[in-house]
């Protein structure tokens, strides 16, 4: 299995219409959301190169999250709080990809 990179951030969130930077304010689609917040830790959990250079909190709340640490699992129970994470790192991955003139809305 290839590592991650910028290309399968933008690709998963593609994926779930782009424009996430304001699920945090909704509670509809709680589910499709929810599935998306699963996979982006799978992907954050990976080591990589693209991984390493990200800010650590995304990196150690996913890693602790799919390692079922209590007290990870009991802040990402709320859907606020997954949903203010997808958020900002929706804004990480759009800027890293604007500075990599990788970037098309999506």
């Amino acid at each position: 299995m290839p590592v991650p990179d910028i290309d399968d951030y933008l690709d998963l969130f593609r994926l779930y219409g782009g424009r996430l930077d304001k699920i945090y304010l909704t509670s509809e689609k709680e589910d499709q959301y929810r599935f998306l917040f699963e996979q982006v830790c799978r992907l954050l959990a990976q080591s990589s190169g693209f991984n390493l250079a990200m800010p650590r909190p995304f990196v150690t709340t996913a890693q602790k999250y799919l390692a079922g640490d209590a007290g990870a699992v009991a802040k990402l129970s709320d859907p606020e709080v997954r949903h203010f994470m997808l958020s900002d790192l929706y804004d990480y991955i759009e800027l890293q990809a604007r500075l990599a003139g990788k970037w098309s809305e999506l």
